[in-house]
């Protein structure tokens, strides 16, 4: 055989091996990825899990239930009296515009409105 076709059979054997290697090694590659990235996830979600355990026994001490119920749920004992103090940046947004064809809300109760007009 001449050189010119030992070489071409050398090249089409390298070519032949690169392709059959390359479709498995990018398989590979990309699993080796996506695994990076569920242990990545499962880390992150064990995590969760384990601040979600300690938030449960945090709640299981019926002090911590009745501060939950105090802090979120404004609940008083009977007998106490409850103030909430307001700061002006806890205050609500700028009232939205009202759609057309609806009537604003007006302001104060039934009775501040009753007793304002029986007074005048």
């Amino acid at each position: 055989m001449s050189t010119t076709r030992r070489a071409a059979v050398v090249a089409i054997v390298v070519c032949a091996l690169a392709f059959t290697i390359a479709v498995p090694l990018r398989t590979y590659l990309s699993q080796k990825s996506e695994v990076n990235d569920q242990q990545v996830q499962q880390t992150e979600l064990q995590r969760q899990v384990a601040q979600l355990e300690a938030r449960k026994s945090e709640l299981s001490d019926p002090a911590q239930i009745e501060a939950e119920a105090r802090r979120r749920l404004r609940m008083v004992k009977p007998g106490e009296t409850p103030y909430i103090v307001q700061l002006p940046e806890d205050k609500a947004p700028a009232q939205q515009p009202q759609p057309t064809g609806q009537q604003p809300v007006p302001e104060g109760s039934w009775y501040e409105k009753l007793w304002s007009q029986i007074t005048g």
